[in-house]
């Protein structure tokens, strides 16, 4: 079998046992990362490490924790967050109606917490429901223990960090005021149908990852997934060129408004 059709045949036997589509991600990235994975245990082809996930669950959670891209922090790019809080957040508070927000492709929880605490600062935490999605159920389950190193509280503002986290063990513990307000919960991006009329989704640093095809998808989706003015909060790398096409508008550097 040649090394191509090995690893078409891996990612529609996964497709078909997981409904995770690995062809919907850039191929020479994702290719690189399963065949490490895959020599790391020993296994020379694609068809026999197949065979070893069908026999062991471990290796099927492992290569799933693999694959997904859990690259998270909190107050990523400090600025645009500072847009959201100033001005974004204030606007739709302004309506008087109650927030939907959801943080997607969440990994350990940085990004809905680094939400949840801008919430609370403007007095909106209760009346806002945050969700916050994953692929993977391992760090899902780390976001909801909200637990974190030193490190990751590096861009947190000194006011919020004295008063969302207390030192435990050597490790930093958000708030239960924090946890208590968002759900998480486990969703495929590119399968799954997403719930309806958010005021703000944030997506970053993840569509960097996926082919345009799957892109053109996910913004579509999103799209429709936002109320009428509703905002896409995006990464860094991540600009929407021709936004009009999903029936976006630019609102700011790397936030789209629902246009109608």
């Amino acid at each position: 079998m040649s090394e191509d059709l090995d690893f078409n045949l891996f990612i529609q036997r996964m497709k078909a046992k997981t409904n995770i589509d690995l062809s919907q991600y850039k191929e020479a990235q994702m290719k690189r990362r399963l065949t490490t994975l895959r020599q790391k245990h020993g296994y020379e082809t694609f068809e026999a490490y197949w065979k070893a996930i069908e026999q062991d669950r471990s290796l099927l959670n492992e290569f799933l924790d693999r694959m997904t891209i859990n690259v998270s922090e909190f107050w990523r790019n400090p600025n645009r967050w500072e847009v959201l809080q100033s001005r974004f957040l204030p606007e739709m508070l302004q309506r008087g109606e109650r927030l939907k927000v959801w943080s997607a492709a969440c990994s350990t929880g940085e990004e809905p917490y680094t939400i949840a605490m801008i919430l609370s600062e403007l007095g909106a935490l209760n009346k806002t429901s945050i969700t916050a999605t994953d692929l993977d159920a391992v760090v899902l389950d780390k976001a909801k223990e909200g637990q974190y190193l030193e490190r990751s509280l590096r861009d947190v503002p000194p006011a919020y960090r004295q008063k969302y986290f207390q030192p435990d063990l050597g490790m930093y513990a958000v708030s239960d005021k924090l946890k208590n307000a968002i759900m998480f919960k486990q969703q495929n991006l590119l399968h799954d149908t997403f719930d309806h009329s958010f005021d703000l989704i944030v997506c970053r640093n993840v569509m960097i990852y996926f082919t345009e095809e799957a892109k053109h998808l996910l913004y579509q989706k999103f799209a429709k997934a936002l109320r009428p003015g509703g905002l896409l909060f995006v990464g860094s790398t991540e600009q929407i060129f021709s936004p009009s096409q999903y029936g976006f508008e630019s609102a700011d550097t790397f936030f789209y408004r629902r246009i109608g």
